[in-house]
């Protein structure tokens, strides 16, 4: 696939992990252990998976990487919602990162989508030939 930097989706991936670390800063330090790490540990995840699908250099496994990818988007998506309910994020903050996060987990969507397709052309089709038994006429008794 080559260059993982040059795409968009990591690029959008790479902004939001970044906002997610500049505002697990500021969140308690009791959940540093907890909510912080997790938040960031799954936004890490969602580019990591994308530069790693984009090294292996097929198509499959860069769809392969790009579905771990959108389940990682899934999962800090679900830690905004719970990061929100103690008000460790405003409400416009909130926003901001889920428009984020479901704009990269559309292109991710999408990502998995072409890749997947591209996977299935270069797929060499390879029909299973079933042998047949050999005819009375090929199997002789001096054989």
């Amino acid at each position: 696939m080559g260059d993982f930097t040059k795409l968009a989706v990591w690029q959008k991936a790479r902004a939001v992990t970044l906002a997610i670390y500049r505002e697990t800063a500021r969140w308690p330090k009791h959940e540093l252990f907890g909510l912080v790490s997790q938040s960031r540990r799954a936004a890490v995840s969602i580019s990591a998976n994308i530069a790693e699908g984009c090294g292996k250099n097929r198509d499959a496994e860069l769809a392969r990487h790009s579905r771990t990818s959108l389940g990682s988007a899934s999962e800090l998506s679900y830690y905004v919602i719970l990061a929100h309910d103690p008000n460790y994020l405003t409400r416009k903050i909130h926003d901001d990162l889920q428009t984020s996060i479901s704009e990269v987990r559309r292109m991710l969507a999408s990502l998995e989508r072409v890749s997947a397709t591209a996977a299935e052309r270069a797929a060499p089709s390879f029909k299973l030939r079933r042998k047949s038994p050999p005819s009375a006429d090929a199997v002789s008794a001096d054989g």
